[in-house]
């Protein structure tokens, strides 16, 4: 693709990029990754090494993902998220490795099975997480270390276990809010409405 001879990207040698791809100003790509063909990438992100892109993943700017993340069709990243070591997407509820009768594989190419996942601008996943597909994570969401998201999570809403559940909820800058929905960090005040927490304005 080329992406070497544009100044501003920086793909290590021993990363796979394949024809196709898209990679916006200021990017790294890490040893060992691999892109498949026409994923995006936007600016002035980070992709860690030995992380998969799947095709047909769409990543905003100014994303982060640390090593090993494998991230499969039909993921969709929005602007500023943090995706951290260790985890995987999944995108199809009924897997199976070959046909019903067990003569054939089954293809890996998407099909009506297939299911998207979309995570909000700013949120963070963080690291040996599985995420479910048919779901949404949202805005500034944070989700604990090792949790299993099988449902879609509110904005700012604070996430852990498995099945990953609410137990608070987080700022823009990620620290925890108290129990007036005011950041200690760095004062910002958020509103709860029917379980929906917003920003004041």
């Amino acid at each position: 693709m080329g992406v070497s001879a544009v100044a501003r990207i920086r793909v290590h040698p021993s990363a796979i990029v394949e024809a196709g791809v898209e990679i916006g100003d200021g990017t790294s790509v890490w040893d060992n990754v691999h892109v498949r063909g026409d994923a995006r990438i936007g600016r002035d992100c980070i992709i860690g090494e030995k992380t998969y892109i799947a095709y047909g993943v769409r990543i905003g700017n100014r994303c982060k993902l640390n090593a090993m993340v494998y991230v499969c069709t039909a993921v969709t990243l929005e602007d500023g998220v943090m995706v951290s070591a260790g985890t995987v997407f999944t995108n199809d509820r009924f897997p199976r490795a070959t046909t019903p009768d067990l003569r054939a594989l089954r293809g890996s190419e998407p099909d009506e099975e297939t299911r998207p996942t979309l995570v909000r601008e700013g949120a963070t996943i963080g690291a040996n997480c599985t995420i479910g597909n048919d779901l949404t994570i949202g805005r500034f969401a944070m989700v604990g270390m090792g949790a299993v998201v099988t449902k879609s999570v509110p904005d700012f809403h604070l996430v852990v276990g498995s099945p990953a559940r609410t137990i608070g909820y987080v700022c823009r800058c990620g620290h925890p809010l108290d129990e007036w929905l005011r950041c200690r960090a760095c004062a910002r005040s958020y509103v709860k409405s029917s379980g929906t927490i917003a920003e004041m304005p």
